[in-house]
């Protein structure tokens, strides 16, 4: 708490006179005395507690003027706000759906792996704008850029092989993905491009993808999935579903090169903890912008103080009234 007007505290120094002045009239000149050779016809007679009642009107009044005084300095108090303005950042996910994502080389396989971390990746940046593009032989939008992280959430979790033709046109996928950022007013704009074969469909060429998402300044991190060499791989039989190993197809001179042309870079994920490792790396690269402006809050005090005076001089009031008038 702190007083506004401290200098005016200075007035509580009448109260301490007004108290020296009252008790100088009553033990000076208003207390009678005679001196006698025995103090027995007085023994009974003293007053006591009661006759010390009549300066409670004045101790009420003394504190009334005490309080006023306080609330005239206008005590107040103040706590420190923060107001937290953070600039997001636009972020699509590209993922690769081609059957070939259903290799088991990660747990349970690569397309499930790669949608549980992205939905951890999702959660940790809550201010930024996020959309989801899907391909395989084809792309098309998953979700639009969304705040909503339920919905962004949800339709992740939808992501299966099998809904498209199959395939792997990458330089759709970036295409797609740059069709829906190119309009952002964002500061920063991102795509994180996953996938785990090389570019073997599409009308659009992945570099030409990369040249034009350059050219609108969306940078791109690429990461191929699947473990090195081979990777079991579910296979239907006249016998039933049977595990092949099957070779791991990365075109990794190509991811390196889209996202060294956007100014991005290329990962590597062989399970599920690199994955994780490289989303955590990116979300150290892509830091959002926060703004913190502190103000002071204050809250008026001076009320309380007024109010207990007025109920003091009430009090006193009523027991002029009432009581005092009934002493002896």
């Amino acid at each position: 708490m702190f007083f506004e007007y401290p200098e005016l505290l200075w007035l509580l120094a009448l109260p301490v006179l007004l108290v020296g002045h009252y008790l100088y009239l009553e033990l000076m000149e208003r207390k009678p005395h005679l001196r006698v050779p025995s103090l027995i016809p007085w023994v009974k007679t003293g007053g006591g507690a009661v006759s010390w009642l009549r300066h409670l009107p004045f101790i009420l009044r003394t504190a009334a003027l005490c309080l006023l005084i306080v609330a005239m300095a206008r005590p107040r108090s103040s706590s420190k706000m923060e107001k937290v303005d953070s600039e997001g950042i636009d972020i699509m996910f590209v993922m690769d759906v081609s059957t070939s994502m259903l290799a088991r080389d990660f747990t349970p396989d690569r397309i499930n792996a790669a949608k549980d971390i992205a939905i951890r990746f999702m959660a940790q940046r809550p201010s930024d704008r996020m959309g989801i593009v899907v391909f395989a032989g084809e792309s098309y939008t998953q979700c639009p850029l969304t705040t909503d992280r339920a919905t962004l959430i949800n339709l992740m979790k939808e992501i299966q092989t099998g809904l498209i033709d199959d395939g792997t046109a990458i330089g759709n996928g970036l295409a797609t993905a740059v069709a829906r950022l190119k309009d952002s007013d964002a500061k920063s704009r991102v795509v994180i491009l996953l996938t785990d074969g090389d570019n073997n469909m599409g009308e659009v060429a992945p570099e030409t993808a990369a040249d034009i998402a350059k050219t609108y300044g969306i940078r791109t991190y690429t990461i191929g999935v699947g473990a090195n060499g081979t990777a079991p791989y579910p296979v239907v039989t006249p016998w039933g579903v049977e595990m092949q190993n099957v070779p791991v197809k990365i075109d990794e001179d190509l991811l390196k090169r889209m996202a060294a042309t956007t100014g991005g870079k290329y990962f590597r994920a062989t399970d599920n903890t690199s994955l994780s490792e490289i989303y955590s790396e990116i979300n150290s690269m892509e830091k959002n912008r926060v703004t913190i402006d502190s103000f002071p809050v204050y809250k008026e005090l001076f009320g309380g103080f007024a109010l207990a005076a007025l109920l003091l001089l009430l009090l006193e009031m009523l027991f002029r009234l009432f009581i005092i008038r009934r002493l002896p």
